[in-house]
């Protein structure tokens, strides 16, 4: 299960004195803990992932402006933090592949129109998952259906 790799791999990074490592395990950890007890249900690895994907999500939204004022030095931190969590997170899926899976669901729904995208988007994403990001799908969805 993901929960005892992360455990395990926090461990190894405290043992090895990668903080960085450490750092982003331990944040993934405590947000995954902190869905836990709100939510009071035990996650599965699926929303883990969801979880890690979107850790992951945040940090390549805030390097571009970490770009756009010249921090350096917050630029390889974050870079390596994306690293570290992607490693966890399944190969992302190339835009053909994605284009496929999308065309596939509107055969199977039967979607004609931007007025059914809510419903595309949803199965969508369940079916694609963390493999690609949200935006990429959305993209797609209304090219397929314009």
């Amino acid at each position: 299960m993901l929960k005892e790799k992360l455990l395990e791999d926090m461990k190894i990074s405290m043992r090895d004195k990668n903080i960085i490592r450490k750092n982003v395990v331990q944040m993934v950890r405590a947000a995954i803990l902190q869905v836990e007890k709100d939510k009071q249900i035990e996650l599965n690895d699926d929303q883990i992932l969801e979880i890690i994907a979107k850790e992951s999500k945040k940090r390549k939204d805030s390097l571009t402006d970490y770009e756009k004022s010249g921090r350096e030095d917050l630029i390889a931190t974050i870079n390596e933090e994306i690293e570290i969590l992607s490693e966890y997170l399944p190969k992302p899926l190339s835009r053909e592949e994605i284009e496929k899976i999308i065309e596939e669901i509107i055969k199977s729904t039967g979607a004609a129109s931007m007025k059914d995208m809510g419903m595309v988007m949803k199965e969508a994403k369940a079916k694609i998952g963390p493999a690609a990001d949200g935006k990429i799908i959305n993209e797609i969805v209304k090219v397929k259906l314009n």
